[in-house]
């Protein structure tokens, strides 16, 4: 399926292809356009808009992009959950500190927006990085109990 979102990416944009990619729809193909085309090319090509301004899996009632997916195709794992949080701060910026890992993530998605202004080969980067992050988080929910 095709997914379309808005152009260089940033955190919330890279967490959601790679939470799509990994627990939603593994053959998914991502289309990068200017925010104001993300509509109209959804329209075109019948993809499905996320983290845009009138996307469906959206910011919405204080979630994330990134939250919202997760609501959406009823993901319960403990340490998704877990990674949600840390997406959410890094992404709302008023929020950054509210967890302790947020920051550490901004800097990265900053980082690697300076390194890969492509943003698909961003993505295919960065998505080591969340592969990393999740087994992090699953570790903490097993210590946790």
């Amino acid at each position: 399926m095709k997914w379309v979102t808005r152009s260089h990416v940033h955190v919330d944009r890279v967490a959601c292809p790679w939470l799509i990619s990994r627990f939603i729809d593994s053959d998914a193909e991502f289309i990068f356009v200017p925010k104001s085309q993300v509509e109209q090319v959804a329209k075109e090509t019948g993809a499905i808009s996320f983290d845009a301004p009138t996307a469906e899996l959206g910011h919405k009632n204080g979630k994330c992009s990134f939250e919202s997916i997760i609501e959406k195709y009823g993901l319960t794992d403990p340490a998704l959950l877990r990674l949600a949080k840390i997406v959410h701060a890094a992404d709302i910026e008023t929020e950054l500190h509210t967890d302790e890992i947020a920051p550490g993530l901004e800097a990265i998605a900053v980082g690697y927006s300076l390194r890969f202004p492509d943003d698909t080969k961003n993505l295919n980067r960065q998505f080591d990085v969340y592969d990393a992050l999740y087994a992090w988080c699953r570790l903490q929910v097993a210590e946790q109990g």
